[in-house]
């Protein structure tokens, strides 16, 4: 991603718009083979890509496609079922990670081949979840794949609570104050910082925004925001200072490791999918977030709006852009769950 955040004006609607270029929804056909088969989404435009070739490109048993729009990786994603390959490869950061799983949501269904990430953008916070070396080669990854290491997660999928055949698949949602948090990144990564150090340095400008800034400062302000679990129907409880349909922070994620060895679940978080939320930016308990981001937690915080939850599917009804992994999608209505179990080749 370069420059601002991308944000789209709906949900992308992968499926149909490859099927316009007559690919199908097809069932993989995976095979046990003496040498595996290896597909890999590869994205030239990810930070520690560009100018470089792509690897083990001579072999015929790696098959390496650079996809330069949603219907090309839609149609790329369904070749790649239609052939059964082995080894589904993303190389590229996490918004690569976030198209590949939303663009073959209706191909793969609940069945994906093995995933390999290599961590190619400028924060790979899937690659600390899974954790994976900042330079990982494709070698050493079949290598870890030919032993059996892997570790499954599931990523969440968002969809429009209408019904509407569509979805986004990814790995940390987040609205309200994340949005500024996001963009506060880019220009982090704009200049020059990367990884885990841009995201403390973010966490650091957001609190001390928040912390001092007057009533109309942007870090100050809430989004309108309903979040209900859909299992008991019971609303999140509220206990800010002003409405009961407005959070200043929400952030979901199926992770459980984190940049900079964070534990905004407590010290042992349940597998799934998770929220933070808090409701209000009262100042004492912004100034103690980096403490709750690692871990410290008090029933006080609940009690002044600062929840951990665990669901297993939502109801969001969100009055402002949220963030999936780096880029915004507009407000609505969204049923927020936990998508398929994938399994992750890890060292």
């Amino acid at each position: 991603m370069h420059g601002s955040i991308h944000t789209f004006e709906t949900l992308p609607i992968f499926g149909e718009l490859g099927r316009r270029d007559g690919a199908r929804t097809v069932r993989p056909a995976r095979r046990g083979r003496a040498v595996p088969l290896v597909g890999i989404v590869r994205n030239p435009r990810s930070h520690r890509n560009m100018g470089i070739k792509p690897e083990m490109a001579d072999c015929s048993n790696i098959l390496t496609q650079t996809p330069s729009t949603r219907e090309e990786l839609h149609y790329t994603l369904a070749e790649f079922a239609r052939r059964g390959i082995d080894y589904l490869v993303v190389d590229g950061g996490d918004g690569t990670v976030r198209d590949v799983l939303s663009a073959g949501a209706d191909i793969f269904g609940n069945d994906w081949p093995t995933f390999i990430v290599l961590p190619k953008g400028k924060t790979n916070a899937l690659a600390v979840d899974l954790g994976l070396p900042n330079k990982w080669s494709l070698a050493e990854a079949l290598a870890s794949a030919h032993r059996g290491r892997t570790i499954s997660r599931s990523p969440l999928r968002i969809s429009p609570a209408d019904g509407t055949a569509r979805c986004v698949q990814g790995f940390i949602l987040g609205t309200g104050a994340f949005s500024l948090a996001t963009e506060a990144g880019q220009e982090a990564h704009r200049r020059g910082l990367f990884n885990s150090f841009a995201v403390g340095l973010t966490i650091l400008w957001g609190v001390l925004q928040t912390l001092f800034g007057g009533a109309g400062n942007a870090w100050r302000a809430c989004t309108p925001t309903r979040i209900v679990d859909r299992r008991t129907g019971q609303h999140l409880p509220y206990m800010g200072k002003g409405s009961a349909d407005e959070r200043y922070l929400t952030i979901a994620t199926t992770f459980e490791r984190f940049p900079l060895g964070a534990k905004p679940f407590g010290r042992n978080p349940a597998p799934g999918l998770k929220l933070a939320v808090m409701d209000w930016p009262i100042r004492w308990l912004v100034a103690l977030l980096p403490a709750m981001m690692f871990g410290f937690n008090l029933k006080l915080f609940a009690r002044k709006g600062a929840h951990r939850v665990s669901a297993s599917e939502v109801d969001m009804d969100i009055g402002g852009t949220f963030i999936l992994d780096g880029e915004a999608f507009p407000a609505g209505r969204y049923v927020l769950e936990e998508g398929p179990q994938i399994n992750f080749v890890v060292p």
